[in-house]
């Protein structure tokens, strides 16, 4: 048996490598100089100073991106999931021809890819005065975000025995309160799931805030990290320290959720 496990662990062992040396690299650099990176990127560290991350956190005002990274990712996914989950039940309670044309039409717009349509959606926004908004961006992601939530409701909620419903009806419940407090609160594995997707694009994203935002007030931390990168020199030591930083609130996140996304993954497995 253990003979059988070691080419598994073997192969493990080298994707954990693979996958692991970037970011090990980038937390290295964080540490030196710019002289120290030019002359070897992947060598230790003379002295493990904090400068660079003391300098990175005041030049790429992190409260203020870390601020508009939080409300433009949770005011998105409560759009995403709000919508997304009312949209898939509608589609899977309701089912009709009209209802299949649109549940098609979602599936295919998740296949074109954002590049072909950001140009068009720059100018048309722009002429209209939504640009440079975090609303704006929000509405943005609830745009691009619903088809694949939407998709990913409707699959989980044909599984829910319809008789629940019609339990709750027969006490005298609405539709709205079925959904609410009979469905909803059993779509707890799937909404986990869309949440963890969406919460790790949305603060990662880099795209799309630079299409939108424009002001220093208004960047997320990507777009923060971003204008360390100039034309013709880059100060990599900071850069390095800027993503540090700005990976660091995902994974508390991440770590403290870990739980649920397991427990959403099996659950959902499950179904």
């Amino acid at each position: 048996m253990k003979l059988k496990g070691l080419p598994f662990l073997i192969l493990s062992s080298i994707l954990f490598i693979i996958f692991f040396f970037p970011f090990a690299l980038i937390i290295l650099n964080s540490f030196k100089s710019r002289l120290e990176i030019v002359s070897n990127p992947v060598a230790l560290p003379k002295v493990f100073s904090f400068d660079n991350y003391i300098k990175a956190y005041e030049a790429m005002n992190f409260s203020t991106g870390v601020v508009n990274s939080f409300l433009i990712t949770v005011v998105s996914l409560v759009l995403i999931i709000f919508f997304g989950s009312m949209l898939g039940y509608f589609l899977v309670r309701w089912n009709n021809k009209f209802n299949t044309i649109i549940l098609f039409m979602m599936v295919s717009a998740m296949i074109v890819p954002f590049q072909s349509i950001m140009i068009p959606l720059v100018n048309i926004y722009g002429n209209l005065g939504l640009l440079n908004s975090k609303w704006s961006l929000s509405f943005f992601y609830l745009g691009f975000g619903l088809s694949m939530a939407t998709f990913m409701y409707h699959g989980f909620i044909k599984e829910i025995p319809i008789e629940l419903e019609e339990a709750a009806r027969i006490d005298g419940a609405s539709r709205f309160k079925v959904f609410w407090y009979v469905v909803f609160p059993l779509l707890k594995p799937i909404t986990v799931t869309i949440a963890i997707l969406d919460s790790l694009w949305i603060w990662n994203d880099f795209l799309l805030p630079s299409l939108v935002l424009i002001s220093e007030e208004t960047r997320t931390l990507p777009l923060s990290t971003f204008y360390f990168f100039g034309q013709y020199t880059s100060d990599y030591g900071l850069a390095m320290s800027a993503l540090v930083l700005s990976i660091i609130p995902i994974i508390i996140f991440y770590l403290l959720m870990q739980k649920q996304i397991i427990k959403g993954v099996i659950e959902g497995s499950i179904k």
